[in-house]
């Protein structure tokens, strides 16, 4: 039987889990003002940060969901992850409009998999 590794974990969730390989992630704005550039670039810094801590990397994500609460902050939330995502290393993704998030305050949501080294 494989392990399942949960790191920060609260009694409502999990910063990460790993499981045979793989590690799972949701992440959300570390405040809730500023833009969605600015929101998109919280999130992406602590995903990266999680990454590393399960030993993967933005060049190993697999797949990403990303949540806004108005597609008009579709090309704004873009040019953050288009310079983070290294190049060549582009997971499958799904970008989706949401009636609205936990906080409302929160512009963008992000969920991925991705591979452990």
């Amino acid at each position: 039987m494989q392990s399942i590794q949960r790191n920060g974990t609260t009694a409502r969730y999990s910063d990460s889990v790993v499981h045979g390989g793989i590690v799972y992630l949701v992440e959300v704005p570390a405040s809730s003002d500023g833009d969605v550039a600015i929101q998109t670039r919280e999130i992406l810094d602590s995903l990266a940060r999680q990454l590393n801590a399960a030993g993967s990397a933005p060049d190993r994500i697999l797949s990403a969901t990303i949540y806004l609460t108005d597609m008009a902050d579709y090309a704004r939330m873009n040019a953050v992850w288009d310079a983070w995502v290294p190049s060549g290393s582009a997971p499958s993704r799904a970008c989706v409009q949401v009636v609205g998030l936990a906080d409302p305050g929160w512009r963008v949501e992000i969920a991925m998999t991705a591979a452990t080294r």
